[in-house]
């Protein structure tokens, strides 16, 4: 089963490396490309003041995020809700520069900084697909015809929702993996989430819709053919096809 979680941020500014914060980070997540319906979304007070240039983008305000938790309080439950999974990102390492940066903050309980070869950068695909047109995330959304009329300003959460419909569009356009469909996918995510085995990608298990009467009377009709009845080439152990 393919995981994957499309991932965008919010932050004070635009130089991390010169102390700009994370503010906001948003993630959905995708089985097979197709969405799921789980996220992770989270504010964070970053310790700083907001510039005006940032809050011009996204509207968040030093006031509003003055009561959110810090990044220290919600690292874990971020890198939970991640886990092995690829990171889908556009303009990768603007993001994972922040990332990192919060993450070596954290010192000797810092988690491993994400490596950013292993992160697909929807911004390369774009560049790769549409050579010399515009590829930000509104030109694209342009191109595919993806609603964005709820987007008044950026929001991590809402632009990763956005994010994941245009990398389906990057990757070809709506498709399963492996024929996996979406009633399926959010199946296996049930399953996984109450402790059970997942559902093997591509495994479908036909259950049995003969009734006991008519199974017994299957068996003696085998029975009655033989040991070396060709029948027997095309059935299972229990004697069902």
């Amino acid at each position: 089963m393919l995981r994957e979680i499309v991932l965008d941020t919010e932050t004070t500014g635009t130089d991390a490396k010169g102390g700009d914060r994370l503010i906001e980070i948003g993630c959905v997540e995708l089985v097979n490309h197709i969405q799921t319906g789980r996220t992770f979304h989270q504010y964070i007070n970053p310790q700083r003041a907001v510039s005006e240039g940032a809050f011009a983008v996204h509207g968040l305000s030093d006031a509003f995020l003055a009561d959110k938790p810090l990044f220290a309080d919600v690292v874990d439950a971020f890198r939970t809700f991640c886990g092995d999974a690829r990171l889908v990102i556009h303009n990768a390492p603007f993001d994972v520069g922040f990332l990192n940066a919060e993450f070596a903050r954290l010192g000797a309980a810092a988690p491993p900084a994400i490596d950013l070869e292993a992160v697909v950068d929807t911004l390369i695909m774009a560049r790769r697909k549409h050579p010399g047109a515009a590829n930000n995330l509104d030109a694209l959304c342009n191109r595919y015809g993806i609603d964005t009329t709820r987007r008044t300003k950026h929001g991590a959460l809402l632009d990763a929702q956005i994010l994941a419909e245009v990398y389906i569009e990057l990757l070809g356009g709506k498709q399963t993996s492996l024929g996996l469909g979406v009633a399926e996918v959010q199946e296996a995510v049930a399953v996984a989430e109450e402790g059970g085995e997942p559902v093997p990608v591509g495994v479908r298990t036909m259950r049995s819709r003969l009734t006991p009467e008519e199974r017994s009377r299957h068996e003696a009709f085998l029975a009655g053919l033989g040991a070396n009845a060709i029948w027997r080439d095309y059935v299972g152990e229990e004697g069902s096809a």
